[in-house]
């Protein structure tokens, strides 16, 4: 029997999703309101420990209304981790303000809460403080809050927590996106749980998930006719997509664990080999296992990151590099950077195996023959 394709992280469904989404298909509630995004919603707030939840298009799209909210304007700077994906930065630039990168720590990879905290200090002095501080819960291991948090309080500049990678992983056993003025999730199909596409900003502030709920349905005043005294969006999640997303929040604690195991074996399996060193995960939490993550160390294993993902994709397994730093990317070429030695270094060896919650113990051997065989054929 040919093997079949392995991915990266793909959607993982079940009939649990099928069920509640012909349910709500049956209903005629297929617009972005109706009794499955109510639902949705409510069980996000309880999951992630917050009063509010608003489910949105996208987890970019939540992004864009959290700086909203924190007040972010044309001409403001914004304190963004470099290595991220390029989302975090891309909501600041829409609001035509300027994200300053952070660099990370090695300790867990996520962004360095002393360069945070200093150029807070720094920008104080000057009298250019930043109008928000964004967070990134890389890879699905939550960032520093304790001293992230002191920095932000001490200056008064709000923090907003980009937990779109994170879902179910905890901050000393506080739940990722319960962190600042609000957290971001996504749900487009690569991450933990998917709704197909979409995500939900998280908060325990009314008056932010007041604003953004009015925000994300284009700015319509309730009054019979259309009524508009600010720009707004068209950013709901429609109530389809929230049933599949009811179905798959019920199924998280087993995807997590499926991701974990994953990890574990590649760990056991590949742990041995010189040179290879995998994502440190911190003390201070539990991560979600979203994807699991290595360094490549070419002179001690004897070949080179992209000569794993160039045999790996030869045996037909999508496997990817870390994210590229913000402030390598043309698109930010003109932005300032605090460091960025230590997230360079981790893109230039970074290396994210398939990691699935549907993986089958066939598919990680598979993985794990062609890793062993590139050692291998470098010593032989």
């Amino acid at each position: 029997m040919t093997d079949t394709r392995i991915y990266l992280s793909p959607p993982d469904v079940s009939d649990i999703e099928r069920k509640l989404l012909l349910e709500a298909f049956d209903s005629n509630w297929v617009a972005p309101a109706g009794p499955d995004l109510d639902a949705f919603e409510a069980r996000l707030a309880e999951t992630v420990g917050v009063r509010h939840a608003v489910a949105l298009s996208s987890g970019t799209a939540a992004l864009h209304l959290a700086l909203i909210a924190a007040g972010v304007r044309r001409g403001d700077s914004v304190l963004v981790p470099s290595f991220t994906f390029a989302a975090s930065a891309n909501a600041v630039m829409y609001l035509g303000a300027r994200p300053i990168f952070i660099d990370s720590t090695e300790e867990s990879w996520n962004v360095d809460p002393d360069l945070v905290a200093e150029e807070l200090r720094v920008r104080a002095q000057l009298g250019q403080l930043p109008r928000a501080v964004i967070s990134v819960d890389l890879f699905g291991q939550c960032a520093d809050y304790e001293p992230l948090l002191d920095a932000c309080d001490r200056y008064g500049v709000p923090l907003i927590e980009d937990a779109a990678e994170a879902l179910g992983a905890t901050y000393r056993d506080r739940p990722a996106g319960s962190f600042g003025r609000a957290g971001v999730l996504s749900f487009n199909g690569n991450k933990i749980i998917t709704t197909g596409g979409g995500g939900v900003l998280v908060t325990d502030d009314g008056s932010v998930a007041r604003q953004v709920r009015h925000l994300a349905t284009q700015a319509r005043e309730p009054v019979p006719h259309y009524e508009h005294r600010t720009v707004g969006y068209n950013y709901r999640l429609s109530n389809l997509l929230a049933a599949v997303g009811r179905g798959q929040l019920q199924r998280l604690p087993g995807m997590i664990a499926a991701r974990r195991a994953t990890f574990e074996h590649y760990r056991d399996e590949l742990g041995d080999l010189p040179g290879l060193t995998f994502m440190p995960i911190a003390a201070y939490g539990e991560p979600n296992w979203w994807l699991t993550c290595l360094l490549v160390d070419e002179h001690r294993f004897g070949a080179s990151r992209d000569r794993i993902l160039t045999e790996l994709a030869r045996h037909d397994i999508e496997a990817r590099p870390t994210w590229k730093p913000m402030h390598l990317q043309p698109a930010f070429r003109d932005c300032v950077i605090r460091g960025g030695s230590v997230s360079a270094g981790l893109f230039r060896r970074g290396l994210c195996l398939p990691s699935g919650s549907a993986l089958t113990a066939h598919d990680r051997r598979r993985v794990v023959d062609v890793v062993r065989s590139v050692a291998a054929g470098q010593k032989g």
